[in-house]
């Protein structure tokens, strides 16, 4: 059995529509919107003008504070315009908007071969060069999360390939495709952090991929693949830590707390191409996928690809076709348009036939059954939490430990009366400060 966590859900895994679909270059677009806020924190300030000459891989955006992360030019072209467009989320955000070229011509990037007897310094400033984020999703900072307080010494680093959500494959192709490159990667963030233990969790529905890291980790002192059970969300950062390790993070704690800082797979993949190849972050695995879209599949596609842009290239949308969501089914926001970019933390574009959307007004009452309070991995009482928000009772909210729920989605899954738990807690935390 593997390693595991109390609480969870098992919603179908719908995995195979594209586990099988080996990584291929998407088409390079005519045109791309690179937003400059695609990370956690201060959005970027531009660098560049309306009619300028960028070469792909160019600095087009600068970060503002500690906690953000430098924009690349996804392409070699022309500055078309810069302005607010909207995002995945629907909000309106500056956006470098580059006519493509097609000469497909790179900025000067420095190759470094002996990249590990880089000091730890030097090698966290080509992570932060390269613009990388989290590419779970979240897209917070990686070089911030790699600058832990002296007060929080690091003894542990996590890569992530749980990939729990139902129907994602980026992370399982990468860990197929790129196993070496992955475990590098992983090699790079424990001397960064000073560290000798590694894992790589993985949840043991894939064995071919653990099987594949395995054999890539071969060899490596400290680091350790490790076989999780097959439950949602098993790779939430706190899940994961407390599977792999057995330390359970506290509440409103951070993974440091506990000396673990956690990765995703895309991430030490990333991390690995900028210290080896001095590559910024311009491109990524999207799994387009789900009943409603012709030809499932997983594309390495350029940040600032319109959406549209990707569902044509897998055949266009099914007669039928309901709701088109960016991440997967239980995390990810449905889309009200085609029309907005690719960015850092897309790891999938789901497209949900009409006979699987459940409408905002078919849910009813919350019947006090208690299944969200069993499945809750946090034992929070999210019950309470949606019956508190749609009263307005924001405050009193915070006294069953709102902010303690990461939304992962499990409570709303298993609710008989259909109730939207995770868009009232949003809705509370919203209204209140933590």
């Amino acid at each position: 059995m593997g390693l595991t966590f109390r609480g969870g859900i098992h919603p179908p895994d719908k995995k195979e529509l594209a586990k099988d679909r080996p990584i291929a270059e998407a088409h390079v677009p005519k045109r791309v919107v690179v937003p400059l806020s695609q990370h956690v924190g201060a959005p970027c300030k531009p660098v560049v003008s309306i009619n300028q000459e960028v070469k792909k891989g160019e600095l087009i955006g600068e970060p503002a504070g500690f906690v953000s992360s430098p924009v690349h030019a996804s392409v070699s072209g022309k500055v078309s315009a810069i302005g607010e467009f909207p995002n995945a989320m629907g909000r309106m955000v500056t956006s470098v908007v580059i006519e493509n070229d097609g000469k497909e011509e790179w900025t000067a990037l420095r190759d470094h071969p002996d990249y590990l007897s880089l000091s730890p310094e030097e090698l966290k400033e080509k992570i932060k060069t390269a613009g990388i984020v989290g590419l779970g999703g979240a897209a917070f900072p990686t070089a911030v999360k790699l600058s832990p307080p002296k007060e929080k010494p690091v003894d542990t680093v996590i890569i992530n390939g749980a990939e729990c959500e139902p129907y994602l494959t980026a992370d399982y192709r990468l860990m197929i495709e790129k196993p070496r490159e992955v475990i590098e990667g992983l090699k790079i963030l424990m001397k960064v952090l000073g560290v000798k233990r590694g894992f790589v969790g993985i949840e043991d529905n894939k064995p071919d991929a653990i099987a594949k890291m395995k054999e890539a980790a071969q060899g490596e002192p400290g680091i350790e693949v490790c076989a999780l059970e097959v439950k949602y969300p098993q790779g939430a950062e706190k899940m994961l830590i407390k599977a792999t390790t057995g330390r359970e993070v506290p509440p409103r704690g951070l993974p440091m707390d506990v000396k673990v800082v956690v990765q995703n797979v895309g991430t030490a993949f990333a991390v690995y191409e900028a210290v080896r190849y001095g590559k910024p972050l311009i491109e990524r695995v999207v799994t387009v996928t789900g009943e409603g879209i012709q030809n499932p599949s997983n594309l390495m596609a350029r940040i600032g690809t319109l959406v549209s842009e990707l569902v044509k290239e897998c055949g266009g949308l099914k007669d039928g076709m309901g709701k088109v969501v960016a991440g997967g089914p239980m995390m990810g926001f449905a889309l009200s348009s085609l029309d907005v970019p690719v960015t850092k933390g897309t790891s999938g574009i789901l497209v949900i036939p009409e006979e699987g959307v459940v409408h905002a007004e078919d849910f009813a009452p919350c019947i006090r059954c208690g299944r969200c309070v069993d499945v809750c991995p946090m034992g929070l009482m999210p019950s309470m939490l949606s019956v508190l928000s749609e009263k307005g009772r924001y405050e009193e909210a915070k006294e069953y430990h709102l902010f303690d729920c990461f939304e992962c989605g499990s409570c709303a899954f298993v609710c008989p009366s259909k109730r939207p738990i995770v868009q009232l807690v949003r809705l509370a935390k919203s209204m209140t400060k933590p």
